[in-house]
């Protein structure tokens, strides 16, 4: 899980597992695999750390470095 900041300033946590993409619109909007769209303070990098760290803490992000994108090539 990862913690940001909605731009009221509450923050929310939200399980990076469902997060299907991130985007810069000048906001940093998150757009969730359900289609559903969060709209933080956090940069789209800032997000992408949070999220790479997590992925690290439990084991996601070496096993997907093991395993390849299949974009590379």
């Amino acid at each position: 899980m990862i913690q940001l900041t909605k731009l009221n300033n509450d923050t929310l946590t939200v399980n990076a597992v469902y997060i299907e993409r991130v985007e810069s619109f000048p906001d940093t909007t998150i757009t969730l695999v359900n289609q559903k769209k969060l709209f933080v303070k956090e940069s789209e990098e800032e997000v992408e750390r949070l999220v790479t760290n997590y992925y690290q803490s439990i084991g996601i992000y070496q096993l997907s470095r093991e395993i390849g994108d299949d974009d590379e090539s």
